[in-house]
């Protein structure tokens, strides 16, 4: 008999706690604001409505700030965020997910419902809350 394999979407597997931070901030505050760090990601909030999300992770601030001896107290963070954001939505499957993640070079992204970011998701994620055990339940992290 055929079982239908359970999706599992964006949404289970996500962090719902991201952080985001006006561009304006310096390196230096963006951190100090941090409430989230394990996400290694900030989120730079648009600018208005027409505008686009932005995002600096980690390895952002240390090529673009340490690896060239800037002072993070001189460099904002909107100067080296990627921008604007490939985002997914919360209720794509994450095999879809994958593929994009693999397709564009992303290891991570945020995750939008109408519009709004509402998490985070990494292949880390994925692979810790989303693969599925032989016996077709998710595995609990």
């Amino acid at each position: 008999m055929n079982k239908k394999k359970k999706i599992i979407r964006v949404e289970d597997v996500m962090k719902r706690d991201v952080d985001i931070m006006d561009g304006m901030l310096t390196v230096r505050e963006a951190i100090k604001n941090m409430k989230f760090p394990d996400t290694r990601t900030i989120i730079v909030d648009k600018r208005h409505e027409d505008d686009e999300y932005g995002a600096v992770m980690f390895r952002d601030m240390a090529r673009r700030v340490l690896a060239k001896n800037l002072s993070p107290d001189r460099v904002n963070i909107y100067e080296i965020m990627s921008k604007p954001v490939i985002s997914v939505d919360c209720k794509m499957d994450i095999r879809f997910c994958t593929r994009l993640f693999h397709r564009f070079g992303l290891s991570r992204a945020p995750v939008v419902e109408n519009g709004k970011i509402i998490g985070l998701v990494s292949y880390t994620d994925i692979v810790l809350k989303g693969l599925v055990s032989e016996s077709g339940d998710v595995f609990e992290h």
